[in-house]
């Protein structure tokens, strides 16, 4: 039993190091998102970014504005029905030109960056009618300027909401992992990195640890053989 301590300590010490290595958990991300809107009012996460997608006439694109998770099932979606009539029903066509119905939600307080406030609690809506062959970031930029992109075309602001900014990882506390002015041009770092690139503090702590349990476990054993 004695000679299987150290094994047993060293094993504890190793699931301690990766926990305290393990970087912190993410509540998501501070951005706007990008929906289609799909039959019955519904809403479709888009699989094009803004400066691609070419909505046809009649179509409905909606924005959302919030801290939740890059993906379909989990990002939060416009509090908005995608309802292009609602939208565009009292604009008239015109030759030459397509209408595009876009619903802008610029979220709730609770998810403002620090020291902004939302624009406005309830979503906006706006008939933008654009040539045909314009894209959505085109109709966006023709009801709800200014607008503003990162070096990466990330779509930052709305508006000129929020000021700064620009996709920050919040962590769980709501906080966020890079400031806001770093964010607005640059990715946010990978996780177990610390900003210079070199590893995390709990990198360094966890690998100590086993080192030091490590030492221990075979001077005992060295101690029990002689």
């Amino acid at each position: 039993m004695r000679r299987r301590l150290p094994a047993a300590a060293l094993a504890l010490g190793i699931v301690l190091a990766l926990l305290a290595a393990a970087p912190a958990l993410a509540a998501g991300y501070r951005y706007w998102s990008f929906w289609d809107g799909a039959a019955g009012g519904q809403w479709s996460y888009a699989t094009q970014g803004p400066s691609l997608a070419r909505p046809a006439d009649g179509s409905v694109q909606g924005f959302r504005f919030a801290v939740s998770k890059d993906a379909a099932a989990e990002a939060a979606k416009p509090r908005a029905a995608a309802d292009f009539e609602a939208v565009c029903g009292a604009t008239a066509p015109a030759e030459g030109r397509k209408r595009v119905a876009l619903v802008i939600d610029f979220g709730v307080q609770a998810d403002a960056p620090t020291g902004e406030v939302v624009p406005q609690e309830a979503p906006r809506t706006a008939c933008a009618q654009v040539a045909p062959e314009a894209t959505t970031a085109e109709a966006l930029a023709a009801v709800a300027k200014p607008l503003r992109y990162n070096s990466a075309a990330l779509l930052c602001a709305i508006s000129g909401y929020p000021q700064h900014g620009c996709g920050e990882q919040i962590a769980e506390t709501g906080t966020a992992e890079a400031s806001a002015d770093a964010s607005a041009d640059a990715s946010a770092e990978p996780s177990g990195s610390a900003p210079g690139g070199g590893p995390s503090a709990g990198l360094l702590v966890g690998i100590a640890a086993v080192a030091a349990l490590a030492a221990a476990g075979v001077w005992q054993s060295r101690r029990r053989r002689r």
